[in-house]
């Protein structure tokens, strides 16, 4: 295959891969919130739902291996609960999630069907794909992706040109962190643990290249990847701030269906009432991509885990695409609400996993990978707490913790726990 070509279709159907439910849904609310200040929102936003991700599929180029890989230098034990963990959360979570804003937002509205309907025919279309492993990301990357970018460029172009460019006052106290917390929902730095591992395997199957030359392909691919989500995040939360103020919203919904709401009801003032069809048309394209890339990672990490099986690979499978069928019944604002304390838990565990492996082998060193994880793990149990069960013994503990009251206690003690165990360990060998 020619290079070039090749690289494209990589890169754009990581892109598809990446792009789901919460990331064509979230930005533009989140850019209606923060008004004025969406520039500074959509900044904390890039950190989570573009940065870290690409770090991430940059680590992947580097590692070449499989999620087990991100975690092993803490402990063999550690990695394969944190690799079970990743994949059954994504399989509960994102996965039928995608189903439930297909559902609700492209399917429900124009034909009146039941979610076990939508369910049953969306999950046996993603066990189709994902059965035909080797065909995935060529096919989504020569078809489905240009048709999604077109779609959302459309809605974002016409939505900022026709718009007055006004923006309303913001309601955010802290837009950055607003941005960096709302950017977890997107589950995209999961999504480069889960979906990077995909994008290994495809490669393999089409590419017979050396190490050095797969591992150029997939961080460039991650670049591309990288420059359309940032691209298409900054437009969607752009559009929210200025063309939102003109969309009337109910305040008396769910934020998660204000998100469906504002969206529609830009894509038809901008596109006029062809514009509801390009959305539920966009959204059913956006969610299904991202349903494959996650069932076809589990059905890939647990085939390696059980001998290389293909028969593993199938039964995984049909059992995730059966999960989401079920936990697919529920509600999209449903499945946000189980979500957050669950990604408020991984979330931390998994971003500095992503760092710790780009870093270079001689200051990344085992100890320092065993310490940072500890520790971001112990200071991410008040931030889950205190979404799962406030208490008065907790809220006493947090204002000694730097950034706890953003939900954001882990990051310092991190950070200064890899800096001087890396230090030590360096000064150690020098003696």
């Amino acid at each position: 295959m020619n290079s070039r070509k090749e690289l494209f279709i990589t890169g754009f159907g990581l892109f598809s891969l990446f792009f789901g439910a919460g990331n064509l849904l979230l930005p533009p609310l989140l850019g209606y919130n923060a008004g004025e200040k969406w520039l500074w929102v959509a900044v904390g936003f890039m950190i989570t739902a573009v940065v870290i991700p690409i770090i991430g599929i940059l680590a992947h180029a580097k590692l070449q291996g499989t999620l087990y890989d991100f975690g092993k230098k803490v402990s063999p034990q550690f990695s394969l609960i944190y690799c079970v963990l990743v994949y059954i959360i994504s399989i509960a979570i994102p996965s039928p999630r995608t189903a439930a804003a297909t559902h609700e937002i492209a399917i429900h509205p124009t034909f009146g069907t039941s979610p076990l309907l939508t369910s049953a025919i969306y999950f046996a279309l993603v066990l189709v794909f994902v059965l035909n492993r080797s065909k995935i990301l060529s096919f989504i990357g020569k078809f489905l992706t240009p048709l999604i970018v077109i779609m959302l460029l459309m809605v974002i172009g016409i939505g900022l040109f026709s718009s007055e460019m006004a923006t309303s006052a913001a309601q955010f106290e802290t837009p950055i962190v607003s941005g960096i917390l709302e950017g977890y929902q997107t589950f995209d730095a999961i999504g480069a643990v889960v979906v990077g591992a995909v994008v290994i395997i495809s490669v393999n199957f089409r590419n017979k290249g050396n190490f050095e030359e797969k591992r150029s392909l997939i961080a460039k691919s991650g670049w591309i990847a990288g420059l359309g989500l940032f691209v298409i995040y900054a437009g969607l939360i752009s559009v929210g701030a200025y063309y939102g103020s003109e969309i009337i919203i109910n305040s008396e919904l769910s934020s998660d269906m204000q998100r469906a709401n504002l969206l529609r009801g830009i894509s038809i003032d901008a596109l006029g009432s062809f514009g509801n069809t390009v959305l539920s048309i966009l959204l059913a394209l956006a969610c299904f991509t991202t349903a494959v890339g996650i069932v076809a990672g589990t059905a890939d990490y647990f085939k390696g885990l059980l001998g290389n099986s293909q028969l593993v690979y199938i039964m995984t499978a049909i059992i995730s695409c059966v999960f989401g069928v079920i936990v697919g019944q529920l509600d999209f604002h449903s499945i946000i609400v189980i979500a957050y304390p669950v990604l408020l838990f991984i979330y931390p565990i998994t971003i500095v996993l992503i760092i710790l492996n780009i870093l270079p082998k001689r200051f990344a060193t085992p100890l320092v990978f065993r310490a940072v994880v500890i520790i971001t793990f112990i200071f991410s149990i008040p931030d889950v707490l205190g979404q799962v069960s406030p208490s008065d013994g907790l809220s006493n503990v947090t204002p000694y913790i730097p950034f706890a009251k953003h939900q954001l206690g882990w990051v310092l003690p991190a950070i200064v726990t890899c800096l001087g165990v890396g230090l030590l360990s360096k000064n150690n060998k020098a003696v």
